[in-house]
């Protein structure tokens, strides 16, 4: 499992756990069952303190990302649930409000932006293979 902790944006360290932990979980890096490292492991690798994972692990737990099984460990819980698609779209969310930020930065209207979205979407629905396209209406 890969976490990097950044001291410099302000975000509490254990969030920055929690966060890439609901990430890695949604997108299917850590798939479900799967054990994450035990507390003291994560801290020594993150150079925090245990204290740091226990309340990360914590909040996993009371928000459904994760299950604690005493004396075996914390494992990735079945996101196959409400939490999982809420999570996606949170995640979905975020990105689309950096593309947004960057495009109008960049000088980009936000009906360019709509525009381009729609023709990435057309390419990508052509390069699909057919038995995937179902539920993709054809555009462009």
């Amino acid at each position: 499992m890969h976490i990097q902790i950044s001291n410099s944006d302000g975000v509490p360290v254990y969030r920055q756990i929690v966060n890439q932990v609901k990430y890695l979980a949604a997108s299917g890096v850590l798939s479900v069952g799967q054990e994450l490292p035990p507390i003291r492991v994560l801290a020594e690798q993150l150079l925090v303190t245990p204290n740091t994972v226990v309340k990360a692990y914590a909040f996993l737990e009371a928000e459904g990302v994760v299950t604690k099984r005493r004396g075996s460990g914390t494992f990735v819980a079945d996101l196959q649930s409400p939490l999982k698609r809420q999570e996606q779209r949170k995640i979905l969310t975020e990105r689309a409000d950096a593309l947004l930020v960057e495009a109008l930065q960049l000088g980009f209207s936000l009906e360019e932006v709509q525009e381009l979205l729609i023709h990435r979407q057309a390419a990508l629905v052509k390069r699909l293979p057919k038995s995937a396209r179902k539920g993709h209406a054809d555009v462009g």
